[in-house]
């Protein structure tokens, strides 16, 4: 399977809270629900599509359970987003979850790096990534991403957990595929390549 991460940034690089406000989640963090109201149709058609085309998912522990108290709990199979994720195997990443109450949910609670080699080299389509941003950058930074989507959201949120912390790892990326919505959202698709090149002079 090839191992996608797909993620909603700002401008600003925040992922933290797109999608709404979680007080339980992220205590004092009052900036949530950035990303919603820009999402057209077309835009949403485009994350509609993605879900759909999805193998399996992996997540981290923390996104995994946001997802499975929300989409996990809804019935309404028409939604495509609803119907990938209680229909499609899901994978998380934790060494404190034991009893997952989401169907179809395995979780990879031994040596992380062999237990995802191991989904990669199973065969079919993409093994999905949605959010899960501290998960994303452990992929990252041991090359096992191999598809980086970012939906690039026109705002500046000026706070919150960013994609890339002020220090980390350095990654090369190849853009294979750019867009833009028609309220503005930027879709970036990225191969990462290894890492960069520097200038000597």
């Amino acid at each position: 399977m090839k191992l996608t991460a797909n993620l909603q940034v700002s401008v600003d690089g925040v992922v933290q809270g797109n999608g709404g406000k979680h007080p339980s989640l992220d205590p004092g963090f009052d900036r949530g629900g950035w990303a919603r109201p820009l999402f057209d149709r077309d835009a949403m058609n485009y994350v509609d599509s993605v879900y759909s085309d999805a193998e399996a998912f992996l997540f981290g522990r923390r996104t995994y359970e946001l997802f499975a108290g929300y989409w996990g709990v809804r019935s309404d199979m028409q939604s495509p987003i609803v119907a990938a994720l209680n229909s499609k195997p899901k994978y998380v990443a934790s060494r404190t979850l034991t009893r997952p109450e989401w169907v179809e949910t395995t979780v990879l609670s031994g040596y992380l790096m062999d237990s995802i080699q191991e989904l990669k080299a199973k065969p079919g389509g993409d093994l999905q990534v949605h959010g899960s941003v501290t998960l994303v950058r452990w992929l990252l930074e041991y090359d096992l991403v191999d598809e980086l989507r970012l939906l690039v959201c026109p705002v500046v949120v000026g706070g919150g957990t960013r994609l890339f912390p002020h220090y980390g790892v350095d990654v090369a990326l190849d853009l294979i595929d750019s867009r833009t919505f028609p309220e503005g959202i930027a879709l970036h698709v990225y191969h990462p390549t290894g890492r960069p090149q520097y200038a000597t002079t």
